[in-house]
C-alpha cells in the first residue's frame, strides 16, 4: 500500500534489546531547558501541514491498529467484557474490509491491556495469538501504595502470564526533585519485571511543567524503562503534543548517549484515526522510519480502534458508516 511494511511480512529491522539502564546521571538533564511556546508551535506543525490521503491514510491507519494497547480499566471490568475486548483484538477489522485491502492476513493489535486481576482470563482468551498482555501496575493510577505492595503487584501480574507491565511514577519525587528516590524505586520495578517489559508512566499532566517531563523522562530510562509514556488516562490532562515531542526529544538524547533504543507510548484522551495519524508523524519526523513498529510505539486507547475501522470502510466503499457499525466489545 506503500513503504509501510505490509501485514504478514518479516520485519526488517532487528529485534530491541532491553534496555539496561545507566547510573543516575544528573548532569544528562538537571540543567535543561524547555521553551514552552517553541514546542507548542512545533506541535501545532504536526497537524496543520501534514496530510496523507488516500491509500497512503489507509496504510498509515493499519500500521496505527497494529501499535495500539487495546485497553480496559474500569472499577467494572469482568472476565466477560475481557473476553470480549480480546476477541476484537485479534479480529480488529471485519473480513471484507480486510479482503479490500488487500492485506495478506488480519492484522492484530500490538496488546491489550488490562487490570491484574483481569490478566488470567486475558491470557486465556488471546491464547495461540501472539498478542501480548499488558498489565497496569504499581497502585494504577495513584502511584501511592507502599513500595513492596508496588512490588508485589508487579510480581502477580507476572506470574499470571502479563509479558508487558505499565507502572506509575510516584508523581512527588519528581515535584520535589527527589531524583535518586525516583530512580531507585523505577529501578526496584524494572527488576521485579524480570523478562516482562516495562512501561513508565509519567502522569505528565501531574508535572507541572514540560521541564519536568523530560528530566523525569530521562530519569525513569536511567532506571531501565523499556518505554515511557504519557499518561494513566486518569489526570486532568493526558497525551498532548507539546509533552510527546517532549517526551521523544528526550528519548532520542538518551539514544544518542547510550545507543539504546526505547519505546514511547501516549496514552489518554487519544480517540480518532485523525490523533493515530498526529502522532505517528511526529514519530516518523523526529524518531525516524523505525519507530513505526509495535516494538518502539503504542498508544494506549480503546475507542479510537473504532473510528480507525470507520475510516478503513469509508476508504473501501466511499461511504461513512454509524459508529455503531464498528462494535467495540
Amino acid at each position: 500500500m506503500n513503504e509501510l511494511r505490509p501485514v504478514g511480512a518479516a520485519s526488517r529491522f532487528a529485534p530491541v534489546a532491553r534496555n539496561p539502564g545507566t547510573p543516575l546521571t544528573l548532569e544528562w538533564f538537571e540543567d535543561v531547558q524547555v521553551n514552552l511556546s517553541a514546542a507548542e508551535r512545533r506541535a501545532a506543525t504536526i497537524p496543520a501541514r501534514r496530510s496523507v490521503k488516500k491509500n497512503y491514510q489507509a496504510a498509515w491507519l493499519v500500521k496505527a491498529l497494529q501499535c495500539i494497547d487495546l485497553t480496559t480499566l474500569a472499577g467494572d471490568d469482568t472476565p466477560g467484557r475481557v473476553h470480549r475486548l480480546c476477541a476484537k483484538a485479534r479480529r480488529p477489522l471485519r473480513d471484507d474490509i480486510v479482503v479490500a485491502l488487500d492485506l495478506s492476513e488480519m492484522p492484530t493489535v500490538g496488546a491489550v491491556c488490562v487490570y491484574p486481576s483481569m490478566v488470567p482470563p486475558a491470557v486465556k482468551a488471546l491464547e495461540g495469538s501472539g498478542i501480548p498482555v499488558a498489565s497496569v501496575a504499581t497502585g494504577f493510577p495513584a502511584g501511592l501504595t507502599p513500595l513492596p505492595q508496588r512490588l508485589a503487584e508487579i510480581r502477580y501480574a507476572v506470574d499470571q502470564g502479563a509479558k508487558e507491565i505499565d507502572i506509575v511514577i510516584h508523581r512527588a519525587q519528581v515535584l520535589l526533585q527527589d531524583w535518586a528516590a525516583l530512580y531507585d524505586e523505577i529501578a526496584a520495578m524494572r527488576e521485579a519485571c524480570g523478562d516482562a517489559h516495562m512501561k513508565a508512566i509519567l502522569a505528565t499532566g501531574d508535572l507541572k511543567t514540560l521541564r519536568n517531563v523530560y528530566k523525569a523522562s530521562m530519569v525513569a530510562m536511567q532506571a531501565g524503562a523499556d518505554f515511557i509514556k504519557t499518561s494513566t488516562g486518569k489526570e486532568d490532562v493526558n497525551a498532548t503534543l507539546p509533552v510527546s515531542l517532549t517526551m521523544v526529544r528526550a528519548l532520542r538524547d538518551y539514544g544518542e548517549l547510550t545507543g539504546h533504543e526505547i519505546g514511547f507510548k501516549p496514552a489518554g484522551g487519544l480517540k480518532t484515526a485523525k490523533d493515530a495519524m498526529n502522532w505517528l508523524i511526529l514519530m516518523k519526523e523526529e524518531l525516524g522510519r523505525r519507530w513505526l513498529e509495535p516494538d518502539l510505539f503504542r498508544i494506549g486507547a480503546s475507542s479510537m480502534l473504532a473510528d480507525i475501522e470507520r475510516q478503513l470502510e469509508h476508504h473501501v466503499t466511499g461511504r461513512y458508516a454509524a459508529a455503531s457499525h464498528q462494535p467495540l466489545a
